[in-house]
């Protein structure tokens, strides 16, 4: 069965906080929540673009509940008090959708680490910790983590993290960041079924899907090439409302189970509609997943607080 859009459930008294929500998946995502009834919050590194995104839902969801909040997963500080200001507002969030991401084309860091690195997985990885007692408190609570297509990868390589090793590349610090997202769905989950949570993890991965994202970097990460390829592969590209479809069902289907990994099921899983597949023996290591969490908590200073 194809799951579509009619298959998300009502979702009146629940609220979503979904970061990168101003533009292409992260915006779609919001605005079909929005449209079923959920408190949106948009977490945005751009308040004027947030504004203009929720005037947008609201063109199709005119009594959508929507509010917004400055955060940049970069910038430490942002993290915080963006998740500050978020545990002050909400007594509990029902879905953490944790979509925003960045690719850049020239090595920069933060703290010492790659910036795409910090940006896809140091970021979420905070602002999931410093929430986590909010997601606890939803009697349904849901985490959903925006991956790639990375389960064939064979090396998550947290000793290079500035890149002085490896040399850096846009495609290669992209997808150590996905899988590294991947890895830590999966840990989180194992870390919460171990504390007898009843919250979920799950991860997805939008398949080939047309945003700015991939406009702003060159090509559709992994898919769509260069520029001068897209004219080729622009017809097998789906729309960013398409590939949002993955996350939503990550984060509302009521079958999803814990660990579920998200993607289209056709043309290698960058066309169709979302099914469950296996993450790889990579990001299902339990090893690897203990040494990511390690290194996350290090980097970031962040613990996570675990039911007793």
């Amino acid at each position: 069965m194809r799951w579509t859009a009619a298959a998300i459930p009502d979702q009146h008294g629940r609220s979503a906080v979904v970061t990168g929500a101003n533009s292409g998946l992260g915006f779609e995502t919001a605005r079909m929540l929005a449209e079923h009834g959920a408190h949106v919050v948009l977490a945005c590194r751009n308040p004027e673009r947030a504004t203009a995104a929720a005037e947008q839902i609201r063109l199709t969801a005119p009594d959508a509940e929507l509010s917004s909040v400055r955060l940049d997963l970069a910038d430490p500080d942002s993290i915080r008090a963006a998740a500050e200001e978020l545990r002050e507002r909400l007594a509990r969030i029902d879905l953490l959708i944790n979509n925003a991401g960045a690719a850049f084309g020239e090595l920069s860091l933060v703290g010492g680490v790659d910036r795409t690195f910090a940006t896809n997985q140091l970021g979420p990885f905070a602002f999931t910790g410093l929430l986590l007692d909010r997601v606890l408190a939803a009697p349904a609570g849901r985490i959903v983590v925006v991956s790639s297509n990375v389960s064939g990868m064979d090396e998550l390589d947290l000793d290079d993290l500035d890149y002085t090793r490896r040399g850096y590349g846009r495609w290669k610090a992209y997808a150590q960041s996905k899988l590294a997202n991947l890895v830590f769905a999966l840990e989180l989950q194992r870390r919460l079924s171990a504390a007898d949570a009843k919250t979920l993890v799950a991860a997805a991965h939008p398949g080939g899907a047309n945003t700015d994202f991939g406009a702003n970097t060159g090509g559709f990460i992994g898919f769509m090439g260069s520029k001068s390829m897209r004219r080729f592969t622009a017809p097998l590209a789906i729309s960013a409302a398409q590939g949002a479809l993955n996350t939503l069902r990550a984060a509302v289907d009521p079958e999803v189970r814990g660990g579920d990994f998200y993607c289209p099921d056709r043309l290698r899983n960058m066309r169709g509609y979302p099914a469950s597949r296996d993450p790889g023996p990579v990001a299902s290591d339990e090893t690897t997943g203990a040494r990511l969490w390690e290194t996350c908590t290090r980097l970031t200073g962040v613990e996570y607080a675990f039911p007793a």
